[in-house]
């Protein structure tokens, strides 16, 4: 196996390890909160920007999830858990 080709396969298998650390806040569409609610709490705890937030509120309403925040286990945790406490639906996947 040539150098490169070796170096190639261990940039391969650190981007899947790093993939694998990877998980994301998943947003799920309710009957329940408004449009205003969801995005002050998107830009509150995701730290979106305003079109960023009206943005996922939107996908979250028409196709019922929308993943809105990416990150390591660890670091969307408490966010998740905010959302939850705020009465959205959420889950970390």
């Amino acid at each position: 196996m040539k150098f490169e080709e070796q170096w190639k396969s261990q940039e391969d298998t650190a981007v899947l390890e790093q993939k694998d650390a990877w998980h994301e806040i998943v947003l799920f569409n309710d009957e329940v909160n408004t449009f205003d609610w969801v995005i002050h709490c998107l830009m509150e705890i995701c730290e979106h920007s305003p079109e960023q937030a009206e943005q996922c509120a939107v996908i979250t309403h028409y196709k019922g999830k929308c993943s809105v925040k990416s990150g390591s286990y660890s670091e969307l945790e408490p966010r998740c858990t905010s959302l939850l406490e705020r009465g959205l639906s959420a889950e970390i996947n």
